[in-house]
């Protein structure tokens, strides 16, 4: 079957339902996921930065623990031997999520652990760590007719563009019921986590847009939502701690390429620490605060 993410041809033995289907059938697929035996033992001519991860210059051996191992090749190429008995469900969480990150990594783009969402011709990329409202934020967006470009993650390519990713976002029912988004018919991402694939309906023309703008989100105990652009040479490593799975870097030659890619990506936006309330999200009060940012900011 052949897919479509990110500007990808995508031909995989395993469906991909949250991706949609690629019309391009006339040429050698960009990526190829394969279902083939992958070595339990890593890569022994590489480096081992943790117990179920090793690189080399242009490889990636990963394995999830009664899940999957994957191989990742090139920047074209997954290997996968899922668990016995592993549900698909789970299989594709990892390999979509930590696995296809590699090999954005291996294409040579900065990847960003966030949500990138169209304004105008432009778009804007939040970041932040898990639970500070990246997902939440998007689904506001999208309930005002914002479409959204990526979830969770954002490949931004050498033109500082973020590239389409799957026509979905993923939320926690908790967030579901803030926002009044029935769930009853949703794909759980997983079985029986409270989590769901809140499917998108997108323009069929999505194209990499131009960055303008990333907002930091984080949350404290402050009753206010606050804004604090960052200047100068501190505008670099916020982006580099927001990388998504950062930790691929070692050992994968690409340490370089990404510096470059994170000081061209800052001289190009606009970069601000956005806090929120921790109780009490004000989601409409953020959106505002934001959007008023942009305009002032063009």
């Amino acid at each position: 079957m052949r897919f479509s993410a990110y500007n990808l041809s995508i031909q995989s033995d395993l469906a991909l339902p949250e991706l949609p289907l690629c019309n391009q059938l006339g040429s050698p697929p960009d990526v190829s996921i394969t279902l083939a035996a992958v070595s339990a033992d890593g890569l022994p001519e590489g480096k081992q930065l943790g117990p179920f991860l090793w690189v080399t210059p242009d490889q990636l051996w990963l394995e999830v623990p009664h899940i999957a191992r994957f191989l990742v090749q090139g920047g074209h190429t997954i290997l996968v031997e899922p668990a016995q008995g592993i549900d698909e469900d789970s299989l594709r969480v990892f390999l979509l999520g930590s696995a296809l990150g590699a090999l954005l990594f291996q294409r040579g783009h900065l990847v960003l652990h966030g949500n990138a969402i169209r304004v105008g011709d432009q778009c804007m990329v939040c970041v932040g760590q898990s639970g500070a409202g990246k997902s939440t934020l998007a689904a506001g967006f999208m309930q005002r007719g914002y479409d959204i470009l990526a979830d969770d993650v954002v490949p931004v390519d050498a033109q500082c563009r973020a590239l389409p990713g799957f026509p979905r976002i993923k939320l926690w029912q908790d967030v579901a019921d803030k926002l009044h988004i029935d769930t009853s018919a949703l794909a759980r991402i997983r079985p029986n986590l409270e989590k769901f694939n809140l499917p998108l309906t997108q323009r069929p023309d999505q194209a990499p847009l131009p960055i303008r703008w990333v907002y930091i989100l984080r949350n404290d105990h402050s009753n206010d939502i606050t804004l604090d652009p960052i200047q100068g040479m501190q505008r670099f490593l916020p982006l580099r701690a927001n990388t998504y799975r950062v930790k691929y870097l070692e050992g994968m030659a690409l340490k370089a390429d990404h510096l470059k890619l994170c000081g061209q990506l800052a001289s190009n936006i606009r970069l601000a620490r956005v806090t929120r309330p921790k109780q009490g999200f004000k989601l409409d009060a953020l959106i505002d605060h934001l959007l008023a940012d942009m305009a002032a900011n063009p």
